[in-house]
């Protein structure tokens, strides 16, 4: 065999060795759902801060909310629209209800059943009753953060705590 005979054969085979090492090990199926479960976690940690975010942004702390029943009884909070934008043209009152019920139901510290939706263009109205200023402040927060709300007004008052 020649020297160029053996120079063709091996060149492909150190190709094909090189490319064997530079491939990377699959993961197993415990890793990818260990990977899926920490994803998940980091999501959730991103929206739990961004709600927090949201409660000071919209003035929606537990004092906020004190302060504004005891002078007025009621919470109420516009949407700051960009200049220019709309918040989605024909607004469907029916569609952000369900929506923010929706919401609600997912909250585990929020209760649907306890909680009165209504909207009206845009304005929704909350009433009924939560356990602390802070749930008033989340009931809130995710009321206006559904897109098509502009305003919302809340007239959640605080449960008195149960008597045995």
């Amino acid at each position: 065999m020649t020297i160029k005979n053996s120079l063709l054969l091996t060149i492909p085979l150190f190709a094909l060795a090189l490319a064997g090492c530079s491939e990377k090990a699959k993961p197993t199926l415990s890793e990818r759902a260990e990977s899926v479960v920490d994803k998940t976690k980091e999501v959730a940690v991103e929206a739990k801060d961004a709600v927090a975010d949201k409660l000071v942004e919209w003035k929606l702390t537990p004092s906020d909310i004190k302060t504004d029943l005891e002078k007025t009884g009621r919470v109420v909070r516009d949407k700051t629209v960009a200049v220019g934008a709309t918040v989605g043209g024909v607004i469907d009152n029916a569609r952000l209800v369900t929506v923010i019920n929706g919401k609600l139901v997912a909250d585990k510290d929020l209760s649907a059943r306890k909680i009165n939706v209504d909207a009206d263009k845009g304005v929704v109205t909350l009433m009924g009753s939560v356990a602390s200023f802070e749930l008033i402040g989340r009931a809130i927060t995710l009321s206006l953060d559904t897109e098509g709300v502009t305003q919302v007004i809340s007239l959640l008052t605080i449960e008195a705590p149960a008597v045995m």
